[in-house]
């Protein structure tokens, strides 16, 4: 999958996970819209997820909106996605309070991109999705 000239804000997942980069969304075979998306052509890990049926629950469509905000969920994944893939979605979710989602997207377009074909470098196993480059260099 190449990198679109310009990431969907409605890829933001209500976690302050990229869903664009996601390798399940990468590797998906019908079209993912995001989480914020309604539809039975997501992964199944997305259909069931927890955090994004308790933003829709409490009326709110990110995390960070929520009075409990963060809650021991979005805590948990946070550690894991830190632990695991060196990244946080917590910074990912200050920056767009801060800087908007599109400024966000625009940042994570050129982090996930690689150099060499264009495609799209998944956030969990750091692999180009065209060329599977590690890192994409």
């Amino acid at each position: 999958m190449k990198m679109p000239e310009e990431i969907e804000p409605f890829m933001f997942a209500p976690c302050g996970m990229n869903c664009k980069v996601c390798y399940k969304h990468l590797a998906h075979k019908n079209s993912c819209g995001g989480c914020l998306k309604i539809g039975s052509e997501k992964p199944k890990h997305c259909r069931v997820c927890k955090i994004k049926d308790c933003a829709k629950n409490k009326g709110v469509t990110y995390c960070f909106e929520c009075a409990n905000y963060p809650c021991k969920q979005v805590d948990y994944l946070e550690q894991s996605y830190i632990k695991r893939y060196e990244v946080s979605l917590m910074e990912n979710t200050r920056l767009v309070k801060e800087c908007g989602i599109e400024y966000f997207m625009r940042q994570q377009k050129n982090k996930y991109t690689c150099a060499k074909c264009g495609g799209i470098i998944s956030i969990h196993d750091k692999e180009c999705s065209e060329c599977r480059n590690s890192g994409g260099n």
